[in-house]
């Protein structure tokens, strides 16, 4: 299928996978011959090395984020070019790669958020303290972001516009099988005090550990918590509202301009939310760091912040 966005989409997957073994090669090499303490040649190219890499790999990552709206997006702008389709949930259930591709790419983009983290903090440490965790998070991010790359190829090259769809209401239905329609079933109470449960949780546990520093651990599970319960009641029960109909419960209907594009900063906060809260965790162990004691509890705290903010 000819399209512009496709197109975009295609290029970027396989540059996203010259990416990905790049940076799987270079953390190979630096795993294997990093050693601080050494100050022959190889040590020093090294050094020279990761910063590069780590930029050029954080801004892949970066791009990796806006690849996934891009997907959705062009999913959403196609979908009156398949008979049967309503929006992005038909379009994706053209073949059987779309939704496992879009599954794949945002577990990748919180796996890429995650890495950010752990890559700025380790920049604040004179002696790069983490760079052994980034570049082993490196080897299992890199075969990831192949296959979610090679899924989404899979998917546009089999694109076909003679293809008879389904709509999001036979999807996400309550007559629809598969777990999404289970948890789109779920009884909206259930689902708000769930939610209340979970955000007065999260706020609780937030502030004891910005005024206090400790909890850290408790406050981060309960903003990823968080993040998989706002997930669920958005479906369940936040879509009713907006939609102002008691069965539409299509996660892909929030992205339409009827609905002023609100599904698109809805995604963006769980996503912000829970790369603040995978970050907050993975950083806490590294606190006693002593090259980070003084620089990576203003990190945390920043952390802190963004889970508070994304749980409001």
């Amino acid at each position: 299928m000819v399209h512009p966005a496709v197109a975009a989409l295609a290029a970027w997957s396989v540059l996203a996978g010259l990416l990905a073994l790049h940076s799987a090669w270079w953390a190979g090499r630096i795993l294997w011959g990093w050693n601080p303490q050494s100050g022959d040649e190889g040590q020093l190219q090294l050094e020279r090395s990761t910063s590069l890499v780590a930029s050029v790999l954080g801004l892949g990552l970066a791009f990796q984020v806006l690849s996934v709206f891009l997907f959705v997006f062009t999913a959403e702008q196609l979908h009156g070019r398949f008979v049967g389709a309503m929006c992005a949930a038909g379009t994706l259930h053209v073949n059987g790669f779309g939704y496992p591709a879009l599954g794949l790419k945002l577990a990748n983009c919180f796996l890429g958020g995650l890495w950010l983290v752990l890559n700025r903090a380790d920049t604040l440490g004179y002696d790069h303290p983490l760079i052994r965790v980034k570049y082993r998070l490196v080897l299992l991010l890199a075969p990831l972001l192949l296959i979610g790359e090679g899924l989404q190829v899979a998917y546009l090259a089999g694109l076909k516009a003679d293809v008879i769809t389904s709509c999001c209401g036979s999807l996400f239905g309550q007559e629809a099988q598969g777990l999404v329609s289970e948890l789109a079933s779920l009884p909206w109470r259930t689902a708000l005090a769930a939610l209340l449960g979970t955000t007065l949780l999260t706020a609780g546990t937030g502030i004891r550990f910005l005024r206090t520093g400790k909890g850290g651990h408790l406050f981060a599970a309960a903003g990823a918590a968080g993040v998989l319960v706002a997930a669920v009641a958005l479906v369940s029960a936040v879509n009713l509202y907006v939609y102002e109909l008691p069965t539409h419960h299509c996660p892909f209907c929030l992205l339409k301009s009827e609905y002023g594009f609100v599904g698109y900063g809805f995604y963006l906060l769980l996503l912000a939310g829970g790369v603040a809260s995978l970050g907050l965790g993975a950083t806490l162990p590294f606190r006693a760091t002593p090259s980070l004691a003084e620089a990576l509890p203003r990190l945390q705290r920043r952390l802190g912040i963004a889970v508070l903010l994304a749980s409001a």
